[in-house]
């Protein structure tokens, strides 16, 4: 029975099971067997897998996280060897998909696993990719499965902080993942009525954020409810990194900028203010409707892709349709947020500040 091999990389993601399980139907009614590869490209690198079959997969669609485990630091190419130091493994992994007779991989991941991926191919390998982050930031697919459900998250959050901001008369800061792009912040600041949204692509200022806050107060609304980014920059400076993590593909950690934005609120405006760091709620739980739809959209033509010989691919979503592009243009940038997205012109009309001068 010819066989596909299936794997999740980088950060967990909702709607990475409902991939694996859309990929297992699609191929067993195609009449290939699965196997899945445990905690990405090391499962690869050291032989560690399982066979998908039905059973494997039943539950699955509705189920957070991923069943086949996931890391973001062991790339074959650079592959950790235990003593401070890397060596390319990316034979072995060649080697573990022709023994086992793997006719074409299906590698779901970001922009660092489908990078990987892409330079696999280039050696030898047969890969179809799958678009996976909460962080909506991969420029060649409109929409990345995980999102939704991530704005679902923060959307309810804001709706919590929202009571303790009016009742106490406060400012309450939110600060929200999204790495390099503003999208998260963007869409929950909007669908939870946050009255600043600072994000990477606008440049901010302290003092167009307190005339905000103090505006509000003036009005006759003592409260405010900010959401920032993590990789919004500070007033004139850089990102706020929290650490860095030797061997990983990405080894800056974002994290802080909401309580230094939260610090330079209070001593601008004089007005209580407290910081939430949402972190990893984001990342977790079930996947929402749309999220499930998607992803077994993505799962269902990455094995078509797959079965068909195709390799070197990603698929997408183009509008409301789902296609594929290649490996080269799928890695090649980050999407960002306009600075005059059509979202950003609706939400400064209705009175959201984004820290700047308005254009």
């Amino acid at each position: 029975m010819p066989r596909l091999g299936v794997l999740t990389g980088g950060g967990d993601c909702p709607g990475l099971n409902a991939v694996i399980r859309a990929v297992v139907k699609t191929a067993n009614a195609g009449g290939y067997k699965v196997i899945g590869f445990l905690d990405a490209y090391s499962g690869l690198v050291e032989r560690r897998h399982i066979t998908l079959d039905r059973q494997a997969i039943s539950g699955l669609l509705h189920r957070g996280g991923t069943v086949l485990g996931t890391n973001n630091r062991d790339n074959p190419f650079r592959y950790p060897v235990g003593d401070g130091t890397c060596a390319d493994r990316s034979d072995d992994v060649l080697r573990t998909l022709d023994d086992l007779g793997i006719e074409c991989l299906v590698a779901i991941g970001g922009d660092g696993t489908l990078s990987i991926t892409k330079e696999l191919v280039d050696k030898g390998a047969r890969a179809v990719g799958v678009p996976k982050t909460i962080d909506n930031d991969l420029a060649a697919t409109d929409r990345t499965f995980g999102f939704d459900t991530a704005v679902a998250t923060a959307t309810e959050a804001l709706d919590r902080l929202h009571t303790t901001a009016e009742s106490h008369h406060r400012v309450m800061v939110l600060e929200l993942m999204g790495r390099y792009a503003g999208w998260i912040a963007l869409e929950s600041g909007v669908a939870g009525g946050a009255d600043v949204i600072l994000i990477p692509e606008i440049e901010w200022t302290i003092d167009a954020v307190a005339a905000k806050i103090l505006e509000r107060k003036r009005a006759g609304k003592p409260f405010s409810v900010v959401v920032v980014a993590e990789g919004a920059r500070a007033p004139g400076g850089g990102m706020v990194v929290r650490e860095r993590v030797k061997g990983s593909a990405d080894p800056v950690r974002l994290g802080g900028i909401g309580d230094l934005v939260g610090q330079l609120i209070a001593e601008a405006t004089g007005i209580e203010t407290r910081v939430t760091v949402l972190g990893h709620l984001q990342r977790g739980g079930s996947p929402s409707p749309a999220d499930r739809v998607l992803a077994t959209r993505f799962g269902v033509e990455a094995a078509r892709l797959a079965m068909e010989g195709i390799s070197g691919v990603m698929v997408c979503l183009e509008g409301s349709r789902v296609s594929h592009v290649s490996l080269a243009d799928a890695t090649k940038r980050l999407k960002k947020v306009p600075p005059d997205h059509q979202l950003i012109r609706a939400a400064r009309a209705i009175g959201i500040s984004f820290g700047d001068v308005e254009p």
